[in-house]
């Protein structure tokens, strides 16, 4: 369990980010044409797992903003932004403020994702959606970096996130 802040009150997740060096837990979520799918999609490539807390924010849309914004270059790499909105809120979302090299995937069918990440909030005003984190994964799904941001309204360290790649 870990307490972080939403505008400085203290709030609390389900558990732990996974350890870097560990492998990551593997996932079901679900992506804007309502297709299931895990870390096997993305084999072979570097995943950073852009945790949001809704992308309906403003810090969740910066992120995704500058994730996408690197992602048009690198090839070798996936921007899953990971967030508890529905796959058609996600796409609607991505096409207004004109996002396409992220991919934007839903708990909508299980909260099973957050509880595996620890990350799943279990008190306050968000409790049963996700704090804000940014795990980074390698080709082999190797945990390389993570980030539990300690206020959710803050910018996660874009910088080191990326660095690790």
């Amino acid at each position: 369990m870990a307490s972080i802040t939403l505008s400085g009150n203290p709030v609390t997740t389900n558990g732990e980010l996974p350890s870097v060096g560990s492998k990551a837990p593997d996932f079901s979520l679900v992506d804007n044409k309502l297709n299931d799918v895990n870390l096997k999609t993305y084999a072979g490539k570097k995943k950073i797992l852009n945790i949001a807390v809704s992308l309906d924010t403003l810090i969740c849309e910066k992120s995704a903003k500058k994730f996408n914004e690197y992602a048009a270059s690198h090839d070798d790499t996936v921007m899953l932004v990971i967030s508890a909105d529905l796959p058609a809120t996600q796409a609607r979302f991505c096409k207004m403020v004109k996002l396409s090299n992220i991919t934007t995937l839903s708990m909508m069918r299980s909260r099973k994702f957050a509880k595996d990440y620890g990350v799943l909030l279990t008190d306050g005003p968000l409790a049963g959606v996700t704090a804000r984190a940014i795990v980074v994964l390698n080709e082999d799904d190797k945990v390389i970096y993570t980030q539990l941001v300690p206020e959710i309204a803050q910018e996660p360290d874009y910088a080191s996130a990326l660095q690790a790649l």
